[in-house]
């Protein structure tokens, strides 16, 4: 039996490809999503599914989450109705309003559990440092502190080890990675906006169609609209 790895997928882009390189290393997949209260929740969601269904992961090794208190506390586009969500910039600096309070420490924590539950080693997550929106908890010395703090809370017998095999990668060599893989990027979902069609106009759209248009391949998502700078 091959050994056995949690990947946090939330459904989108960095995440689907993550899970098929801890396939292609020989993993088995235990998959976890976090629902807290996004706009998209509902079609990233399907989006997950349907990512498991294509590894046939077994469903007691799907895991959903209701992190309810990341919605309570707000502060995010993402999870407050009352914080408008601007139109993307690929050249916008600092931490955007889409920045989810400390969200990835709330996915890793539970990660964790999960792991020393299963008796998992390896957990894979599709962390972006390179190439993403500015998130603080999405840098590589977030989760090397992490897999400290980790491996210190758990059992002597839990050795955890985290991986981000994309952190240091560029949004169009995601793409040539899960297209080398064969990885199910139709069914990945990005937008925070859009559920029927990706909107092309948040910071999370404009990065995938411009990782897409420098592989030299078409998104194979719909979108409501499409930059004109940003056609393949």
């Amino acid at each position: 039996m091959a050994e056995l790895a949690v990947v946090s997928l939330s459904g989108g882009l960095d995440s689907c490809v993550a899970a098929a390189m801890a396939r292609a290393e020989g993993f088995d997949l235990a998959l976890l999503h976090a629902d807290y209260g996004q706009l998209t929740e509902a079609r990233e969601r399907r989006a997950f599914q349907d990512i498991a269904d294509f590894h046939a992961v077994p469903e007691q090794r799907r895991l959903v989450i209701s992190f309810e208190n990341l919605r309570m506390i707000g502060g995010s586009a993402l999870t407050d109705a009352s914080i408008p969500l601007p139109e993307g910039d690929l050249h916008r600096q600092g931490v955007p309003v889409s920045y989810v309070p400390f969200r990835n420490a709330h996915l890793l924590a539970t990660a964790v559990s999960w792991a020393e539950v299963l008796m998992a080693s390896h957990i894979f997550v599709g962390f972006v440092e390179e190439d993403s929106s500015g998130y603080p908890d999405c840098r590589e010395a977030f989760l090397k502190s992490f897999e400290a703090t980790a491996n210190l809370g758990t059992k002597p017998e839990t050795h955890l080890k985290l991986h981000a095999p994309l952190i240091h990668l560029k949004k169009a060599q995601i793409v040539a990675k899960g297209l080398a893989l064969n990885a199910p990027l139709h069914l990945s979902w990005s937008c925070y906006q859009g559920q029927a069609e990706a909107c092309g106009h948040c910071d999370s759209c404009l990065l995938r169609l411009r990782g897409f248009q420098e592989a030299g391949s078409a998104d194979p998502i719909p979108y409501a609209f499409i930059p004109d700078n940003l056609r393949v």
